[in-house]
């Protein structure tokens, strides 16, 4: 299965050129104050993508995700369209989790206090989960900012220790685009924009 994974387009996303594959997944950031009006505008577009499968989370400027009432939530996700909000869904033999939550960064949505208020979340991701989508980092893997601080989780990394996803996907931080593998994971910061948001990376193309 070709997947096409991106990240923090926060509005950006018409503009984008993308490949083609089974599977599009976006990491969370796709508007830029969370707004409705945002939201339905990314929405439009995602479900006109022509991928079988296109999967996204929120983000920490996604505001409506977290403070809407889950009903408008759920009817403004189109039905070719999975939004994944600390749950999870199977794909051709592949167990997909997805979160929005990240370390407490100012006032922003989904933010949690690292240590325990956090791990509640990362607790309820499943053992057998093959690909994780998170909006935010691991400590210490794809993290490190512009002016050289690791700002990713503690506990998310060692979540992942545990489980070992084939693959996490996660952005949040613009400047560290990347792609790590170890042993048992690829670790992709799929972020289409850099620090000052300007659209200079492409997105990510893995096979699963």
């Amino acid at each position: 299965m070709k997947v096409i994974a991106i990240s923090d387009t926060h509005g950006y996303h018409d503009q984008l050129s993308l490949p083609s594959g089974d599977m599009l997944m976006h990491a969370g950031d796709v508007s830029s104050r969370g707004s409705e009006q945002e939201i339905k505008d990314f929405l439009r577009w995602f479900s006109d993508l022509d991928y079988k499968h296109k999967i996204f989370i929120a983000g920490n400027h996604d505001f409506l995700f977290e403070q809407a009432e889950s009903e408008l939530i759920e009817s403004l996700i189109p039905d070719n369209v999975i939004y994944l909000n600390d749950s999870g869904i199977s794909i051709g033999g592949f167990n997909i989790w997805g979160s929005p939550v990240t370390p407490w960064f100012f006032d922003w949505a989904f933010n949690r206090h690292r240590g325990v208020d956090i791990k509640k979340h990362w607790d309820l991701i499943p053992q057998n989960t093959d690909i994780l989508i998170t909006h935010g980092p691991v400590y210490g893997v794809l993290d490190r900012t512009i002016k050289g601080q690791i700002v990713g989780c503690e506990v998310l990394r060692d979540a992942t220790y545990v489980i070992k996803p084939k693959v996490h996907i996660c952005g949040h931080i613009h400047e560290a685009y990347g792609q790590v593998q170890t042993m048992d994971t690829l670790y992709i910061n799929a972020s289409v924009l850099d620090v000052r948001y300007r659209l200079v990376n492409e997105a990510v193309v893995f096979e699963i």
